[in-house]
């Protein structure tokens, strides 16, 4: 028997994901949760998380958005798909 005890972030749908010791990797697992919201924590980063996606990229064009890395877009678009060709387009 194991004890485990972690703090998960939910996945968009909603699931979470625990890692399992070695020792149960094989068989039927019993599992008894007990959830309780934790605290929001500020990012490493500095800033707090943000809510939605809408709220991030709005976030984003206030801080100037990516300019600085994507200089020219269009351009950058036609270098990532130099490397696959596109689905019906030989």
């Amino acid at each position: 028997m194991s004890t485990i005890t972690a703090i998960l972030e939910a996945d968009a749908d909603g699931t979470l994901h625990l890692p399992v010791p070695q020792d149960c990797r094989r068989g039927k697992v019993k599992v008894v949760a007990t959830l309780q919201t934790e605290p929001e924590t500020a990012s490493p980063g500095g800033g707090a998380k943000l809510g939605t996606p809408l709220e991030a990229l709005k976030e984003l064009r206030k801080l100037g958005g990516l300019r600085h890395v994507i200089p020219d877009p269009m351009a950058w678009q036609r270098e990532q798909r130099k490397d696959r060709p596109l689905p019906g387009r030989d």
